[in-house]
């Protein structure tokens, strides 16, 4: 096929990669003011906020906590959450602000609704406005926005603290992290964006519904409700939850082209900023643009493909003489470029917002969110999952640097052995025994078999793309898969819990591990991890240990479906 497109679309992808370059370090400031614990004039107005939270909590910031005192902290405050946003569901039917009166929801649904938020997926298999509640929407839902992002970027900074310190035992308090991490950046910037999403169209209201009238005079009834509030956090915590089953592709989600674009920038704000916060503090920024380049490089590859997919339309349709770009499933205030780009972006990020139907794009396009999303989402990742995950496989790669060539295995200053290189690989293949051996039961049993929408290998690919959206936190689905069953209600809220936690904690454990070193100073045996030669080698590690573990999947689903495809085959 042809290289497809139009000049203003491959111009969208080019603009938006340079406007994510551009607010790394402005961004990464902020970030790394939080990181080191520094006050400023925002700060000391806000302070005697976050010293009430540790006066009521007993908590005293300044005690610092060993790794394993930080997972339990993290772990212990996760599991409350989750048994009081169950409980919350399960009671939406006799609390109040539920003017439709909605009933409370079923176990196997609240359970598996309260892990999605927890652990950052936002997974929804039931309508959001059909479903909950405004108090079940703002209470239930909208805190764990905040909660779950903080707890990614808790963790991330536990880790730089790792590479930063030597010879300590401590990575940090968790409970001062998150509050200042939640009061100090998510808060703010969620209600300046709020402010913005509202002036662009977006209603924050605690009425239900409106009625409109339709241009042919037919009457309308339309649901509305707190939805400003919940757009902003849900956007820059890349948590993806919709106040709407149809997402960002719903005008009071996503009103118009700037707002698109606004969005499309918020998700990805906070995981490029950690990069040159990394860099910061480990005192190399350079390190941490080598990172964002190595990020970017996968990110743009991944876009253009997607995007030279869906423009080039479908050969099919084309021999009926429909020629054009894949328009099924996508908004036409929005077009195959922004469409594309926006799909690129929300699973490049573990963030499950979309605004077009994955499910209808062209299977080599519908392969490219899968990938991003089976990579671990580490192409920039979720607000602390993406940095830290992308640094799981820079000891991967640095380690394997120093066999290839015989150089010492260090990586900013600390010796990688053996004892981090097995904590790397643990968390790296979580991902892959969730996502195929959940994948592979659901394609046998009748309970699993009894999801997907379509026949073939497009649904497989509903299935594959399910168990990688849970166990990766991201929460974007095929939308051609029935979930909201016992089996898929009851297995994908596993995949998430172990998506999520069976990762941070060895991410932990290798922050303490590093703590407890001392700085290595660069030598000629040093294996160089700022230049082109380690960047190169960072994206081929990623994408050989991507592609050799989930090819064999890939080739059943969307690579069988482009061969028929263009073979002329339906199903």
């Amino acid at each position: 096929m042809p290289l497809s497109g139009t000049f203003s679309g491959w111009t969208l992808i080019l603009v938006f990669v340079c406007a994510c370059v551009a607010l790394a370090k402005p961004v990464g400031l902020w970030l790394f003011m939080l990181y080191e614990g520094r006050t400023t004039r925002a700060t000391r107005l806000l302070a005697p906020i976050e010293r009430g939270f540790y006066r009521l909590a007993g908590i005293d910031p300044a005690r610092e906590q060993t790794w394993r005192q930080y997972a339990l902290a993290m772990l212990v405050f996760q599991v409350v959450t989750v048994l009081v946003t169950y409980a919350l569901l399960r009671l939406q039917g006799v609390l109040p602000l539920n003017p439709r009166a909605l009933p409370g929801l079923a176990p196997d649904l609240a359970m598996n609704t309260a892990i999605s938020f927890a652990t950052n997926t936002n997974w929804q298999a039931y309508a959001g406005e059909a479903t909950l509640s405004n108090l079940s929407q703002m209470l239930a839902l909208v805190p764990h926005n905040f909660l779950s992002a903080a707890t990614g970027i808790a963790v991330a900074f536990a880790l730089f603290r790792g590479f930063a310190r030597r010879e300590t035992g401590s990575v940090g308090n968790f409970w001062a992290d998150m509050t200042r991490i939640t009061l100090y950046l998510l808060l703010p910037l969620s209600l300046i964006y709020a402010l913005v999403l509202v002036a662009g169209g977006v209603p924050q209201t605690f009425a239900s519904t409106i009625e409109a009238t339709t241009l042919e005079g037919a009457h309308q009834t339309l649901v509305v409700g707190p939805i400003a509030s919940q757009e902003a956090i849900k956007l820059l915590g890349t948590n993806g939850g919709g106040f709407f089953n149809a997402n960002s592709a719903h005008p009071f989600e996503n009103p118009n082209a700037l707002i698109n674009a606004l969005q499309m920038l918020s998700i990805f704000a906070i995981g490029v900023g950690l990069t040159w916060c990394f860099g910061r503090a480990v005192g190399d920024t350079r390190q941490g643009w080598a990172v964002l380049a190595a990020m970017m490089i996968l990110f743009v590859a991944g876009a253009g493909v997607l995007y030279w997919q869906e423009a080039g339309g479908n050969p099919l349709l084309h021999h009926t003489g429909l020629a054009g770009a894949n328009m099924e499933g996508k908004e036409l205030r929005f077009g195959a470029a922004a469409s594309a780009l926006f799909a690129a972006v929300t699973t490049a990020a573990s963030c499950g917002a979309v605004n077009a139907m994955h499910d209808s794009f062209t299977p080599i396009g519908g392969l490219i969110p899968l990938f991003n999303i089976e990579l671990g989402e580490i192409v920039i990742g979720g607000v602390g999952s993406g940095i830290y995950g992308f640094l799981l496989f820079a000891l991967l790669a640095v380690f394997i640097a120093g066999l290839m060539v015989g150089r010492t295995p260090e990586y900013v200053g600390k010796k990688i052995e053996g004892h981090e290189v097995k904590l790397a690989v643990l968390a790296i293949v979580v991902l892959p025994l969730c996502i195929l051996g959940g994948t592979a039961i659901a394609s046998i049993t009748a309970a699993g078999l009894a999801g997907p929408a379509n026949r073939g290998p497009h649904g497989f690919t509903e299935i594959l793309y399910a168990f990688a959206s849970a166990t990766g936190n991201n929460g974007s689905a095929f939308g051609g898969i029935s979930a909201n069953t016992p089996f898929y209600n009851g297995a994908l809220a596993v995949c998430m819990w172990i998506g999520r936690f069976f990762v941070m904690v060895p991410v932990l454990a290798i922050a303490g591990s590093l703590a407890r070193k001392n700085v290595t100073p660069a030598s000629a045996g040093s294996f160089p991890t700022t230049g082109p030669l380690w960047i190169g080698l960072l994206v081929a590690v990623i994408l050989i240990v991507g592609g050799l573990t989930f090819l064999p999947a890939l080739a059943l689903g969307p690579i069988a479906e482009q061969m028929a495809m263009l073979a002329g085959t339906t199903f």
